[in-house]
């Protein structure tokens, strides 16, 4: 009866033990995401700012950034390109290493043609990305960028969206945002980091 008794009890212990290592490696896991190991950004088709087309694979084997907005935007996406020209330039030579993309959420009114009359405004190493609505909506949903198309009357529109510049690493990973008005500091050491990865 004593050995049975012991017996149950080793069972009750081993079982603990593993329910104990299950919850916490599921709690890792979970943790891992939050930290930002989720996957953001992927595979796409699109066209560049001479209508050629463009995918993930053209991003790749140098640290890039990407930021989504549109060309009739008033004030956001604006401010965050001439800033991202300033990024470049506090770079000094390493500023050639990087590429930034400019992503257009509003494929309706952003032509190839469009977005390359509007990149003129700001540093020339600036690059644009469209294509037609679906692939524009392929890209939004890959990278958990938020825009939405806001009637504004008299058959005129705007558009909501991310006012975050996502930085990703050579091989196409994640490796961090900078956030709208972000210090210049700041934004240049996330930079410089990127660039060393």
């Amino acid at each position: 009866m004593k050995f049975l008794r012991y017996g149950i009890w080793a069972v009750i212990f081993v079982l603990a033990g593993f329910l104990a290592y299950s919850t916490i490696g599921s709690f890792i896991n979970n943790e891992n995401k939050v930290a930002g190991l989720v996957s953001v950004g992927g595979p796409f088709t699109a066209v560049d700012t001479n209508g050629k087309p463009i995918t993930q694979d053209d991003l790749k084997g140098r640290p890039h950034a990407l930021f989504f907005g549109f060309t009739n935007c008033p004030d956001i996406c604006p401010t965050t390109l001439y800033e991202a020209g300033e990024w470049l330039k506090s770079l000094g030579s390493d500023g050639d290493k990087l590429d930034i993309y400019f992503v257009t959420v509003d494929p309706q009114h952003d032509t190839p043609q469009m977005l390359s009359q509007y990149l003129t405004a700001f540093d020339k190493r600036i690059q644009g990305i469209t294509g037609s609505e679906a692939q524009i909506a392929e890209i939004v949903k890959k990278w958990r960028v938020y825009a939405e198309k806001v009637d504004a009357g008299d058959d005129d529109y705007t558009m909501n969206h991310t006012a975050t510049t996502f930085l990703m690493k050579p091989n196409g990973e994640f490796f961090g945002t900078i956030a709208y008005g972000e210090q210049m500091d700041i934004a240049k050491k996330k930079l410089e980091r990127l660039v060393k990865s």
